[in-house]
Order: structure tokens, then sequence, then C-alpha cells
């Protein structure tokens, strides 16, 4: 292994620390909240739509995200590690049988529909063990503020 791919591996590593990227795929809903800056003030903003491709690896990977507004497709590429991303969520997974999903920019109204994929056995276990543990995480942390509020009463 170079030295290039380890910087990179260390680079991603601590990107991936700060915010989660969800495994998606092409064909897949995607909701991409992106940091706006309006002069002073910085807003987030939501861009939901089709991942149509992903581009690139390591450090250097993209995704394109597609979708309609106001009757005219609009498609913006977003670095997969940028800090402008503020979180990425899978809104429904698409069934498609290849990577680059260009021939959707051809497509209207129906034609450009992509059929949901169903929800493989392991998928859902994964589901409920993070749905399970957020719950469980957030009881620990209930208990422990109850605890310290109890300590600072006495």
């Amino acid at each position: 292994m170079n030295i290039i791919e380890t910087l990179e591996r260390e680079q991603i590593a601590k990107l991936s620390a700060t915010r989660q990227i969800p495994d998606f795929q092409p064909g897949d809903t995607l909701q991409v909240n992106v940091k706006v800056v309006e002069g002073e003030r910085t807003r987030v903003q939501a861009y939901e739509g089709v991942c149509i491709a992903r581009s690139g690896g390591g450090i250097n990977e993209n995704f394109t995200v597609r979708k309609i507004s106001y009757g005219e497709g609009v498609e913006r590429v977003f670095p997969v590690y940028s800090p402008m991303i503020e979180s990425v969520k899978v809104v429904r997974r698409g069934k498609v049988r290849r990577a680059k999903l260009y021939y959707l920019r051809d497509r209207r109204g129906k034609a450009a529909r992509i059929v949901e994929r169903a929800e493989t056995a392991e998928d859902k276990s994964a589901r409920i063990e993070a749905k399970a543990a957020k719950k469980s995480a957030k009881a620990d942390a209930a208990a422990t503020k109850a605890a310290a509020k109890v300590e600072a009463a006495e």
C-alpha cells in the first residue's frame, strides 16, 4: 500500500467520524441536507431526488442526484466527503440493474419511475437492531441525566 492511499484512508476515517454516510447506490431516493451560505448566515437546505450515478473512488468519490423541480430536471453532483453536506438520508431503495441511470434524463412521468427494492431479512434485522440500540442509548442518557439531577439536588 502506498503513502497516498494511506493518507486518503486516514482522511476518510477522520471525515466519517464526524458524520455517518449511509450505504446507498444508484436508484435510491436520497435526501441530502446541504449547508447553504447566504452572506453572513448559513442554513441547511434539503435536496431530495434519485441517485443516478456514483463515480470516483476514495476521497474523490461523487454521487449525482436528480430531481424534478417545477417540471424541469435538475441534477446536482455532491462529493461524498464534502464538508458542505450535513447529512444524507436514504428515503427509499430502488431496484435497478445498472450503475448509471442516465436514461432517466429522457423519461418523463410514469416512465421515469423506479420500482422499490424489497427489504431483505438482513436489512430488516439490521434496521431493528439499530432502532433498539438507539432506544437503549436514549434510555441510558435519560438515566444519566436523572442521576446527575439527583446528585445536584443533594
